[in-house]
């Protein structure tokens, strides 16, 4: 069964000086300030789209890796993922840079990096993105 999630976004002002808010309604666990400064400078306690794609980047690869190593018989104690996207002004979104570490009983480096691999081509996310150069860093702890 298919599910849509949603969020909205209210704008004002141009794109230098606005601001807005984006607010995550389908778990209605908050709305969170957005402007371009905090996009293409610092962030300043605001959030970017940027931040929100890693947020999403990093959670469905930790999903699809801790499926992939389960399914092949070895399940994970513990997957910990950072995602970084890299955005630079005039350009866009330039690449996106996933760091895992796991912890992962019966596993050896190469078995995990081909998991992780495996992960990062397929997770739903990664294929949205599939335009982005990714890129990996796995680790077992």
């Amino acid at each position: 069964m298919a599910t849509t999630r949603k969020a909205t976004t209210h704008w004002e002002g141009n794109l230098l000086q606005g601001n807005g808010t984006v607010a995550l309604e389908s778990s209605g666990i908050g709305s969170y300030d957005v402007s371009w400064p905090s996009r293409a400078e610092e962030a300043n306690g605001k959030t970017s789209p940027e931040e929100l794609i890693a947020a999403a980047h990093s959670s469905c690869f930790s999903m699809a890796l801790s499926h992939g190593l389960a399914q092949a018989g070895t399940p994970p104690e513990t997957v910990d993922t950072s995602a970084e996207v890299t955005f630079q002004p005039g350009k866009g979104i330039t690449g996106i840079h996933l760091t895992v570490t796991a912890v992962v009983p019966g596993l050896d480096a190469d078995g995990f990096t081909a998991a992780a691999e495996d992960a990062k081509k397929n997770c739903p996310v990664s294929q949205a993105l599939a335009g982005t150069e990714i890129t990996l860093t796995a680790t077992l702890g």
